[in-house]
């Protein structure tokens, strides 16, 4: 069974920064972490003039980059569709967790990031019964969920533990 929880918001909301220190903490913990990002707009993880950059532009599907130390895989959608979640995740080595960021619309527990910076700090939380709990750097009033602020980790991952259902290793 894979475990998956994601950190969601609004555009400057936090969503990285949260995310960051979650995959420190709990790697530091001993869990082993994944993460997917979803990006709303055209990226490039690749540089001009590489060579797997130079098989992309000639036409290849997909290019893995490979050496001692890491190995990355792209692939080009040309005319597909932006696979679902679950598609990235099923690529994906196995891990005691995978932290996904962003992805609002789909069905896995969230934490919801919250900034008085944000684009926007209407709730997500009221429309979406998969957001489990909130983190802000501002005091939330009103709220049935867990509120955390934005800046406490390791109560974060405390909380992300226990809603993943991780069990600590050796117990």
């Amino acid at each position: 069974m894979r475990r998956v929880f994601g950190i969601t918001g609004w555009k400057n909301s936090g969503k990285t920064t949260l995310t960051e220190k979650l995959v420190a903490e709990l790697a530091q913990r001993g869990w082993t972490v994944s993460t997917v990002k979803h990006a709303h707009h055209d990226f490039d993880i690749d540089i001009p003039g590489t060579d797997s950059f130079r098989h992309r532009q000639a036409g290849a599907t997909e290019v893995a980059v490979v050496s001692g130390r890491r190995w990355a895989l792209m692939h080009e959608l040309r005319q597909e569709d932006e696979p679902k979640l679950d598609e990235i995740l099923a690529r994906l080595a196995p891990s005691d967790i995978v932290l996904v960021e962003g992805y609002k619309r789909e069905a896995h527990k969230k934490i919801e990031a919250r900034r008085l910076d944000a684009k926007d700090r209407t709730s997500l939380a009221a429309g979406d019964p998969n957001i489990v709990a909130i983190a802000a750097d501002f005091k939330v009033e009103g709220e049935t969920l867990p509120v955390f602020d934005l800046d406490d980790t390791k109560s974060i991952a405390d909380f992300i533990e226990r809603a993943a259902g991780l069990v600590a290793k050796g117990k």
